[in-house]
């Protein structure tokens, strides 16, 4: 060693480690101490027994950069390191010493740079320098001796975990307590371990530069757990350093962070009195993160009885220094009226001022903002420029609008399901519920993915886990369908019971069907009329067309006609092509209002141009007949064509009528025994009179029969009427699934 250095390590270590004769079994006796109830005991900075005779490496440029020689002896580094890493605490806390956060700033610096390859052996003194990269980016974090810089924090703590991941795995994934030889480099383990609770933070909650991703949240989270687990001694090691700054040293930053864990239950049982507890101590001293946060605490009632005053007060003192989440929340009670009268305008201006100093939460909020024209012009564009910035920062809630924007071309030149399936991805690879449920909606769709109902099912339960009540219904929807699961009535009817009973109205509507029909329960007109009528009464226009349904038809409750038509106009209001249709048979027929041709036309038109093949149909009869509109039978071919061609029996036999008899369409029996036959499989009796009646015209007019006509005659004049199966019954209202 140089002379400086020697006589630093001689000095220093009589203070902190014992006499330099004695220097490994007081590194066991003494170091230790910094996790133990003892160091309570040590004197505060003013005590006659702080120390005035160590060097101080500030005096001159030259002595840091000294530090960096080394013996080839690996104790020897170990204690100069171990040395000037307590030095460095000492400083910046003020610890047996004065307050020279500078002077600790520069020798943690020190540290970082030296490069000292890790041996398979000797761990020393990369956990040394693990541990000042964790403290130098806490500093930064913080602003401890040095500006702020949130990504200058996130780089020094990745190197602090990676270092201390490195010496875990050369020890085949024992605790890296396990390591050490003696109990000095407890506090230096201690250290790292911040660094692994401080990304864990960053990483679920974000700040400004720093992107969020909540799956590497959970694997910090995991990795201190299992750091806990093995230390059977004591347990609350991965906490010590944050708890002994925060009692001995009094470091605000770190009372923030002890309060944190409580708020979090990381590592600790969460414990909302001690979280704040522990922010109170924080703000008190001024820390602004402890500020905003406690602002939180009296807002919700967490930890304290709910005063939102409080709330908006202590709020304000953290936005006064900078801290952009307080800014944010300063906006959000201000939409709320929380604390303060609701004004939204107000919200958006410190909405703003927090999205501008790129704050996430904000930024999505903001994008909000424009998208619905909440305190601003509505401007989709601007909306998607902030949820794209939110997005890029990882905040999973603006990917999800993100994607939402790009799957429905929302603020964009065109739709782009590829980009709104990959946006709902990350968000909900980070446990998003919603963008969970609506992937799960893209695979079973094939909406910018390949189709894979599996894959459908999977993001679905993910998103139910959560207690998402569109999961439930969809997951609901593949069990009844069979989509990417065995079909299950019973499993359809539990989640569609799980999301109806929390007021979602399309599994209210669902369940209604269910008991309507008998799949998965007990057929129960009662039941099903019960939840049509909840989901009617929350605007679901399918329900309310079900809920008319039902008071026509008298199922489930007395007929009521009058009761009909208002549920029918209801839904036919919000361009429901069922209700509409059954709005228009209503008035053609005199049920519930008096008979009104033109109306009838007005609705049926409004259906059929939703192609909605019953209203094409009866749009075609009024055609034809010339009631309620002009006459036209071409025209009204044309409607019973395209319900024909959907399947309509009904328009299949008008179709089949008007090419035997010319009517609107040049004559032609070949056509006419073609509709026929299609309406009379489907169970129309009067086809079934007409085709057999028509296939002996046929014969008798054409000398020479095809195959396909043959083949007609002899399976139709080989059974009567009667064996017919009946399935066409004109007037029926449409069920609104």
């Amino acid at each position: 060693m140089t002379p400086l250095v020697t006589q630093f390590v001689q000095q220093y270590s009589r203070r902190v480690f014992g006499r330099r004769k004695k220097l490994k079994a007081a590194h066991c006796n003494t170091l230790s101490t910094l996790s133990s109830p003892t160091l309570s005991s040590l004197s505060p900075v003013g005590c006659p027994s702080a120390p005035t005779n160590i060097t101080d490496l500030s005096t001159s440029s030259a002595s840091l950069s000294t530090l960096s020689t080394c013996t080839s002896d690996d104790s020897s580094v170990t204690l100069t390191g171990s040395a000037i890493f307590n030095r460095a605490i000492q400083s910046l806390y003020g610890y047996e010493c004065p307050v020279n956060r500078p002077l600790g700033i520069r020798i943690l610096q020190h540290l970082c740079r030296q490069q000292k390859p890790l041996s398979l052996t000797h761990h020393r003194p990369s956990i040394i320098q693990g541990a000042a990269h964790s403290i130098l980016g806490f500093s930064y974090e913080f602003g401890l001796g040095i500006k702020t810089s949130f990504q200058k924090a996130e780089h020094h703590y990745l190197l602090a975990t990676s270092i201390l991941t490195t010496c875990i795995e050369i020890n085949d994934g024992e605790s890296t307590l396990a390591l050490m030889v003696d109990a000095s480099l407890a506090i230096v383990y201690q250290a790292c371990l911040v660094a692994v609770a401080r990304l864990a933070f960053l990483r679920k909650y974000g700040r400004p530069g720093i992107k969020m991703d909540r799956r590497e949240a959970d694997r910090y989270e995991v990795m201190l757990q299992q750091q806990q687990l093995g230390q059977q001694v004591n347990g609350d090691m991965v906490l010590s350093w944050f708890r002994h700054a925060a009692t001995i040293f009094n470091c605000s930053a770190s009372q923030y962070c002890l309060g944190v864990c409580y708020h979090d239950g990381l590592i600790v049982s969460k414990d909302e009195n001690e979280a704040f507890r522990w922010y109170k101590l924080s703000a008190d001293l001024g820390n602004c993160r402890g500020q905003g946060i406690l602002g939180y605490c009296y807002g919700e009632g967490f930890g304290v009885e709910k005063d939102e005053t409080m709330a908006i007060t202590w709020y304000r003192r953290a936005a006064s220094q900078g801290e952009t989440v307080a800014i944010y929340n300063i906006g959000y009670c201000y939409e709320e009226g929380i604390g303060v009268p609701k004004d939204i305008s107000e919200a958006i201006y410190w909405y703003t001022l927090a999205a501008e100093q790129g704050n996430a939460f904000a930024q999505n909020a903001l994008g909000y903002c424009y998208e619905d024209g909440l305190g601003v012009p509505k401007d989709l564009e601007r909306a998607v420029t902030w949820y794209q910035r939110s997005a890029n920062q990882g905040y999973p809630w603006a990917q999800c609008n993100l994607g939402y924007c790009f799957q429905n071309g929302i603020g964009l030149v065109e739709k782009n399901p590829e980009q709104g399936s990959y946006w709902y991805t990350q968000a909900a690879q980070q446990g998003h519920a919603r963008a969970q449920h609506n992937l799960g909606f893209c695979y079973q769709n094939g909406i910018g993915v390949e189709k894979q109902p599996k894959e459908a099912v999977y993001w679905y339960q993910q998103s139910a886990s959560q207690g998402n009540i569109f999961a439930y219904h969809s997951l609901g929807y593949c069990y009844q369908n069979g989509l990417g699961v065995d079909v299950d009535d019973r499993k359809a009817v539990y989640w569609y019971y799980l999301s109806a009973e929390q007021h979602h109205a399309p599994a209210q509507l669902s369940l209604g069907f269910c008991y309507r029909n008998g799949i998965g329960v007990k057929k129960n007109e009662r039941e099903a009329l019960k939840w049509f009528r909840r989901a009617a009464q929350q605007g679901n226009a399918l329900a309310q067309n079900s809920l008319g349904f039902c008071y026509e038809e008298g199922l489930g409750v007395k007929k009521d006609p009058a009761h009909a038509v208002y549920w029918y106009l209801k839904a036919a209001k919000q361009n429901n092509p069922w209700a509409q249709c059954n709005l228009g048979f209503c008035y053609a027929n005199g049920i519930g209002v008096a008979p009104q041709a033109a109306k009838a036309v007005y609705w049926y038109h409004k259906a059929a141009s939703q192609h909605h093949a019953r209203a094409q149909d009866k749009l075609g009869m009024h055609l034809q007949t010339g009631l309620g509109i002009q006459q036209n039978k071409t025209l009204a071919v044309k409607y019973f064509l395209l319900s024909a061609q959907q399947g309509q029996v009904s328009a299949q036999y008008h179709l089949a009528l008007c090419y035997e008899k010319g009517m609107g369409v040049q004559e032609n029996l070949h056509e006419a025994l073609t509709w026929y036959e299609k309406a009379a499989t489907a169970g129309c009796r009067n086809s079934q009179e007409q085709l057999r009646r028509l296939l002996l015209r046929y014969c008798l007019e054409n000398a020479l029969v095809s195959s396909s006509i043959q083949h007609t005659i002899d399976n139709w004049t080989q059974q009567s009427s009667s064996s017919q199966p009946v399935g066409w019954i004109s007037g029926f209202a449409a069920p609104a699934a």
